[in-house]
This record gives structure tokens, C-alpha cells and sequence, in this order.
């Protein structure tokens, strides 16, 4: 069964500005998620329904709201951005995507696995939509950078009802999921030299006893998350379990995981991977943990991308997978090579404050940048380093004109941090100095809190860098037990012998 996307009122007389109910630049930014959402389930054989405001002249609505989205109009139409895509239009009169409508007819002959929501506005026409829907008996997927409103407090409440009263699943699009990447298991972790001591004696006891027996063991998760680390994971069995004799079953990176979910199960010979136990734990733990926490910024932005970059706040060798735990969580790119390079992207960075104090003024460092680096590097110049933000900003862009794509501001806490009314002031110098096409890009301390603050607020902000929040995350607990021995279920006193259900897992070995 494949899922069937719902797209509520993505419409020019909402999304465009000069119609009476035009939903503001915030719901703009999340069609480039939509878009992306759109092409994914397509590919993967997804029905798309738009559901689409086709109100008659003399409709009651329009005794609270002005007329808008009146058949035959313009404004009726779905933005040209979505257009394009495969999806039929279902029209509605209220905000309910089922009262009145052929959607409700259409699913019962689908059949489909989940229903995901999108569009605007999330607390009105969203909401009615999942609400309609769950009261039906489907599973609903609402991806949070994929819905907006023109009213941010009352959008924050329908997230929060969605899913604590009607029982919705919220999930972050972000960026499509990197494709799988290629992990080489290091020498410490086959040679045994990362495991737990108990690990390596239990399997020397077993081999000098001649015993090793086919044994099924699941790894379930301590807490709630996005499941990351799989990818490794499935590097090191190839190595190391026998290829005529192991299944391995499994959720993906990126997957959204519950607490004591089983994410992993391996039945193959213990003594060939049993020893690994303790890696197998300490790689889902930390990609996962880094993994939620990317998550949690890209929720909280709606739609604004996030930028990792954590990579000074770790140990080096663990670099790269931190950042590539981060592009599963959904963000947009990452500062390291390592990370980059493991996600299948190109690697995401400014102009460093030592760059500017080595050449002694922002706009010089600028324009150096401008011309030694590639064409292909997008021209972000960080304003902060020795004039007021507002003022590097302009004489920056007056320098490069076109070729400047982003500021950055990162100001220090000494200074206070980059502040709503500083973002402000910098994207009101730079409109009026004719810099509209201008983005600002924000860094320094930033986190969930802070990320709500400035989207709340409403603030210009076109991207943020997050460091320590992802980096320094706290780690999702695992644990594996052994649930049968040769086919027998068998479990520790408190848990359940035998296999653990668990549909969501896919064989992947």
C-alpha cells in the first residue's frame, strides 16, 4: 500500500501576495519543502490530492472572511510552484478536506498505508484534515516544515493538538535523506578493541566450549528519536557475520523511533557477532542522539534551513559522522568535508573571522574570497568582525553587488548575540539600500529556544548554524538482548522470550 499525500490550499490567493487573504512569506518558505516531499512520494508511487478552497460567489464564508479562492478565479488555482506535479484537485467549499468532497470515496479505494498533510493553514484547513482523518481510522503524517499559517501561535497550537489529542505523527522533511553512505568499520572495532571485556571472554568461553548456536538479538532504543547509525551498522555485519547463514532486519536512517522500539534484529551464529555488541550500541546511541537533536532544530525552524556546524565541538575522528548524523536529522548541509563527503553533498561554510582580521577589513576578505574560490561556492560574507552588522552588511553588498548571495552574522555574547531586532535592522539597511535579494544567515549559540524565539518573532532569518545543540547531544540509550537460541524463545527475567514484533522493519541482509 503507498501512502497518499494531501495538500491543503496551497493557492495563489493564499500563497501570492496581492489577494485579500495572501497567508504572508512565511508560508512561501515551505514550498521548496513541498516540493521535495511531493517528488519523493511520487517516485515511490504515491497518490497526491490537492485539496483546493472553490468557493461560489455568494458563499457564507464570506460573512468572516473577505471573498477569496472564488471558482473560475485565479486565486482558485494551485501555485504554478506545485502545478506541475502529478495530483488531482479535489475542490472544497469548507475548511474540511471530506465534507462535501469525493476524498473520502477515493481513500476507501486506495487503501493507503498513512495519510501525510500538508500545506496551510495549519491550524484551520490543516488541522480540519487530520482531525477528519484520524477520526476515520488513518495513520496521518504531518511533516512540520511542510505546513504553515499566517498566525504563529496558533500554528504552534494545532502542531501540539495534532499530536498530543489527535494522535498525528509529526515529522520533519528538512532535506531528502542522503542517499546510503559508505562506511569502512575501523580496525579497533573488528579487532575487538572497543567492546566491553565481558564480550570478548564470553566468546573465547563459547569457542573453547565448541558452542555457537544460532541466536536471534534485538537492540531497542532507551528513548524517543530519530534513528540514525544503521548504515554503519550494516557495514560492520557484512564484515562479519557468515553470508550463508544471517538475516538482519532493521528500520532506516531518519526513521522516527519510539521508546523500547525494537530498530534491529541479527540472527546469525553469537560467536560471530557477539563481540560487537558493545559498537553496535555506542554507534546507534550517538548518530541517533545527534541525529534527534538535528531534528529538533529543523522542526523548530519551519522550513528555514539549518546548517550544522558542530564539528569543533567533538573529537576529529568522529567528525564526519557526527555531521552525517545531522543530514539525517534533516539538516541542510554541514561545515566538515568528512560530513559532507558522507552525505553525498557539497560541504557548507563562510568566510571565518581569522580570514577577515588577517586582511584587516570584511570587505577586502570578501572580495578575495570572491576571487580565489570557485564559481560554484556560494558568496557568504560574515559582518560582524569591526563595524557595526548593519553597516559590514551594506558596504559588503554595495562591494560585490549581485555576486553576494548571504551575510552572516555571528556576533559574540560579549556583544549580546545576534538579537530579532539586530536581524531586523540588518534586512531593513539592506532592502533600503536596494540589497532585497540579500539572505541572512545566523550563527553563535543557537538552539531550539532560540531558533522558536526568532521564528515566532517572525524575524528575516534565511538559515541557521547550529553547533553544540546537535554536537554535544545527549545520546539515545540501547540495549540488545538475545530472544531465542536455535529457534527457542529466551529472554533475561523482565523481558518477553521470543522474537519481538515489529512491522516497520525491513531485511536489509
Amino acid at each position: 500500500m503507498a501512502n497518499v499525500v494531501l495538500v491543503s490550499d496551497m493557492l495563489r490567493g493564499f500563497l501570492e501576495e496581492g489577494y485579500p487573504l495572501y497567508c504572508g512569506e512565511r508560508t512561501r518558505r515551505i514550498i521548496p519543502n513541498v516540493q521535495r516531499l511531493l517528488e519523493r512520494e511520487l517516485a515511490q508511487g504515491s497518490t497526491v490530492f490537492f485539496l483546493c478552497d472553490h468557493h461560489a460567489p455568494d458563499d457564507p464564508e464570506f460573512n468572516m472572511f473577505p471573498p477569496h479562492c472564488i471558482e473560475g478565479t485565479a486565486e482558485a488555482e494551485v501555485i504554478p510552484e506545485l502545478a506541475k506535479y502529478k495530483g488531482e484537485v479535489i475542490p472544497k467549499r469548507t475548511y474540511s478536506s471530506f465534507f462535501g468532497t469525493s476524498l473520502e470515496e477515493k481513500l476507501k479505494k486506495l487503501k493507503p498505508e498513512k495519510l501525510i498533510v500538508c500545506g496551510v493553514c495549519t491550524h484551520i484547513c490543516v488541522l480540519y484534515a487530520v482531525a477528519d482523518a484520524r477520526i476515520r481510522g488513518y495513520e496521518v503524517e504531518v511533516p512540520v516544515d511542510c505546513v504553515a499559517s499566517f498566525d504563529e501561535k496558533a500554528h504552534h497550537f494545532a502542531l501540539d493538538y495534532m499530536e498530543n489529542t489527535l494522535g498525528a505523527k509529526l515529522t520533519s522533511f528538512g532535506v531528502a535523506r542522503p542517499k546510503p553512505a559508505k562506511f569502512e568499520s575501523l580496525e579497533a572495532i573488528l579487532s575487538g578493541e572497543t567492546a566491553d571485556v565481558y564480550f570478548a571472554r564470553t566468546v573465547e568461553i563459547l569457542r573453547k566450549e565448541g558452542l555457537n548456536p544460532v541466536a536471534t538479538m534485538e537492540f531497542f532504543s532507551g528513548r524517543a528519536g530519530v534513528f540514525c547509525g544503521i548504515e554503519e551498522v550494516k557495514a560492520l555485519l557484512s564484515q562479519i557475520l557468515p553470508k550463508g547463514n544471517r538475516e538482519v532486519w532493521a528500520l532506516a536512517d531518519g526513521d522516527t523511533i519510539k521508546e523500547r522500539e525494537v530498530v534491529l534484529r541479527i540472527t546469525a551464529p553469537y560467536q560471530s557477532y557477539g563481540l560487537y555488541e558493545t559498537a553496535i550500541d555506542g554507534i546507534l546511541a550517538h548518530c541517533s542522539g545527534w541525529a534527534t537533536a538535528a531534528r529538533e532544530c529543523v522542526g523548530a525552524a519551519q522550513g528555514i534551513p539549518v546548517v550544522s556546524f558542530g564539528a569543533r565541538h567533538v573529537y576529529p575522528s568522529v567528525v564526519g559522522v557526527m555531521d552525517y548524523s545531522a543530514i539525517v536529522g534533516g539538516c541542510a548541509g554541514c561545515s566538515s568535508v568528512a560530513g559532507a563527503k558522507l552525505a553525498g553533498i557539497e560541504p557548507s561554510g563562510t568566510i571565518p573571522h581569522a580570514l577577515i582580521l588577517v586582511m584587516g577589513d570584511t570587505v577586502k576578505a570578501t572580495l578575495a574570497f570572491d576571487k580565489h574560490m570557485p564559481k560554484g561556492v556560494p558568496l557568504v560574507s560574515l559582518v560582524d568582525t569591526f563595524k557595526d552588522e548593519a553597516e559590514e552588511a551594506v558596504l559588503v553588498a554595495q562591494a560585490l553587488g549581485e555576486k553576494l548571495s548571504s551575510v552572516r552574522l555571528d556576533t559574540p555574547p560579549e556583544r549580546g548575540r545576534v538579537t530579532p531586532d539586530l536581524v531586523k535592522e540588518v534586512r531593513a539597511r539592506l532592502d533600503l539600500a536596494g540589497f532585497e535579494k540579500v539572505k541572512i544567515f545566523v550563527s553563535g549559540g543557537i538552539n531550539v529556544e532560540r531558533i522558536k524565539q526568532f521564528v515566532e518573532a517572525g524575524v528575516p532569518v534565511d538559515g541557521f548554524g547550529v553547533g553544540s545543540y546537535i554536537s554535544g547531544a545527549k545520546p539515545i540509550d540501547f540495549t540488545a538482548d538475545l530472544h531465542e537460541i536455535e529457534g527457542k524463545p529466551i529472554a533475561k527475567r523482565g523481558r518477553i522470550p521470543g522474537i519481538t514484533p515489529n512491522p516497520r522493519l525491513k531485511r536489509i541482509m
